[in-house]
């Protein structure tokens, strides 16, 4: 019996105690350390059976190591007991200071809850201190937080007894150093899958820039990466092989310039656009030869970390050949398969563009307009003294404007019973409007002339020497019309042996000139395989004018044309 005359029993029980709590700080994992905290249980505090329920994350507890009767570790390793059951057992019975004692008598409830457990046969106590085999010992272990991690169960001392103060105390000091083994344990192991996750992370990170920059530098078209906001906005940070190619410049001189610098004048517009907050854009880039090509950007917005500074992620694609054949198909729905001309479409589409619905009578009816205000306001009382100017650039169409906005109390000068209200919608504010010359007199009025040509004796040039020869006559003609006018001219194909001449800001004097110049250049030989012919050429002259369609305008042309056509004989028509 462990009585306080035996100090060699104490002395021996401490330094048994030392020398496990020793062994539980030498444990390399969490496993090994809840094994050793039972072993030495079993080995230094004198209990033929001991295991520890350890606290899952949900809150019960499971039976994680076990050590004494391999037959019962094999029974409850790894089973799970509730928190509430084990909570009602850490509430029952006595109080042995950090240790629960649940003595038979009471212990009896607990056979039908969750909690695992084993039993043990054995005789009924003869004396009072005597261990029963259904008494329970429990030391529960708590963190520094006060959590509570985990409760060591013990069953059948050695000496068959209820443990004393003195086993109490060393029951109680080793559940405090198991608790903090366990602890450290968990850290340890929490640590080291810290570590390895973040080894795993960092192997992830190099593979990813490794795969980034091997689809970087291998792509086969342009990349580039750009700094974004700041003083040094745009500039290019890092560009790839292709786009060296492609713009015929090294890395490193890339490196001094941001695409603003390599955009074409015209597109810089598009490039902020899409350098602002990402996305696509087409646009011009300068080679170091001088030229341009045409490419088509990608930006994506990169964010280097959570607050890091951001990176603009370009992607530049060779559209060069694209665009090439977009034109060539632009240029063959608007010009003449033949003669390269504009064809009849883009002709009227040219001309269209001078127009707009607002006749010529409406803008010259602004001088009337004047004229009658004043003989209006002397009909209606006579001329009050005020005194209404011309200015460059004011308010009326020919510059006409009050002197104020309070130089006619009275109301607009214009407002008077009769008189003309000038059209004030909105598309001709701001538009320059065509005006035809006078028809009679050639008063210096400059005017968009529209010359309507047709060939004469071409039908029997194709029905004599075949389609290839009258292919080529028409070849000629458009060469020579295109070589007689001047470069802002416009020479259409409507068809067949067709043409018209657009030249702005001709008199009538000068349009006829140039009608006499255009046929004197077609009527010299033209020779095809060989064989010289001849045609002449019947010029009508229209005038464009605001307030006329396209069609309107060029059926005055070929009106006026015909009635040339008739007044020549044939035979002079041929020698022009």
């Amino acid at each position: 019996m462990e009585t306080e005359s035996e100090p060699y029993v104490r002395l021996a029980t401490l330094r048994q105690l030392h020398r496990v709590v020793a062994d539980l700080n030498t444990a390399r994992s969490l496993a090994d350390t809840l094994q050793t905290v039972v072993d030495g249980i079993v080995v230094g505090l004198g209990y033929e059976l001991a295991c520890v329920n350890l606290v899952r994350p949900d809150g019960d507890l499971v039976v994680a190591a076990f050590a004494g009767d391999p037959a019962a570790e094999a029974l409850i390793t790894g089973r799970v007991g509730s928190r509430a059951s084990w909570e009602r057992r850490l509430t029952m019975g006595e109080c042995w200071d950090g240790l629960r004692f649940i003595p038979h008598t009471e212990g009896w409830v607990l056979l039908e809850d969750d909690v695992p457990q084993w039993h043990t046969d054995g005789p009924d106590p003869r004396f009072e201190d005597e261990w029963h085999p259904e008494d329970r010992l429990y030391a529960p272990m708590y963190a520094s937080g006060g959590e509570l991690l985990g409760v060591i169960s013990v069953d059948r001392p050695r000496n068959g007894r209820r443990p004393g103060a003195w086993g109490r105390e060393a029951l109680q000091m080793y559940a405090f150093q198991a608790a903090i083994a366990i602890s450290n344990a968990r850290l340890r192991a929490n640590m080291q899958r810290a570590l390895v996750r973040l080894e795993r992370e960092q192997q992830a990170l190099r593979a990813s820039e490794e795969s980034f920059r091997q689809a970087f530098e291998y792509a086969p078209s342009g990349m580039a990466i750009a700094e974004m906001g700041g003083d040094q906005h745009g500039r290019l940070l890092r560009t790839n092989d292709a786009l060296c190619r492609l713009l015929g410049r090294p890395a490193s001189v890339l490196r001094r310039y941001s695409f603003s610098d390599l955009v074409h004048p015209e597109d810089i517009g598009t490039l902020l656009r899409t350098s602002a907050e990402g996305g696509r854009a087409e646009l011009r880039l300068g080679r170091r030869d001088g030229t341009y090509v045409w490419v088509s950007l990608r930006n994506s917005v990169v964010a280097d970390a959570a607050d890091g500074p951001r990176f603009l992620l370009t992607h530049v694609e060779d559209i060069e050949e694209r665009k090439r054949h977009e034109l060539q198909l632009a240029h063959r729905a608007s010009h003449d398969s033949l003669t390269g001309l504009p064809n009849s479409a883009e002709l009227r589409a040219r001309l269209g563009a001078r127009l707009c619905r607002r006749p010529q009578s409406a803008r010259a009816s602004a001088i009337e307009a004047l004229d009658a205000a004043f003989e209006g306001r002397e009909a209606h009382g006579g001329h009050d003294g005020h005194e209404v100017r011309a200015e460059a650039g004011g308010g009326g169409e020919h510059g006409f404007q009050p002197d104020g906005p309070d130089r006619y109390p009275g109301g607009d000068p214009f407002d008077f019973p009769g008189a003309p209200t000038a059209p004030t919608d909105g598309p001709y504010d701001h538009h320059v409007h065509t005006v035809a010359p006078a028809a009679d007199v050639d008063d210096g009025t400059k005017g968009l002339a529209v010359l309507f040509c047709d060939l004469d004796g071409f039908k029997s040039i194709n029905d004599r020497f075949g389609h290839h020869t009258g292919d080529a006559v028409l070849i000629e003609v458009a060469r020579r019309l295109t070589t007689g006018v001047r470069d802002g001219d416009t020479v259409a194909r409507l068809g067949g042996d067709e043409f018209v001449v657009l030249a702005d800001g001709l008199g009538a004097a000068d349009a006829a000139d140039l009608a006499v110049r255009l046929r004197n250049a077609i009527i010299p030989p033209i020779r095809v395989d060989g064989r010289a012919v001849r045609v002449g050429a019947s010029f009508g002259i229209g005038w464009a004018s605001c307030g006329m369609s396209a069609d309107e305008v060029l059926r005055s042309a070929d009106q006026r044309m015909y009635i040339e056509k008739r007044s020549r004989s044939k035979a002079h028509r041929r020698a022009g």
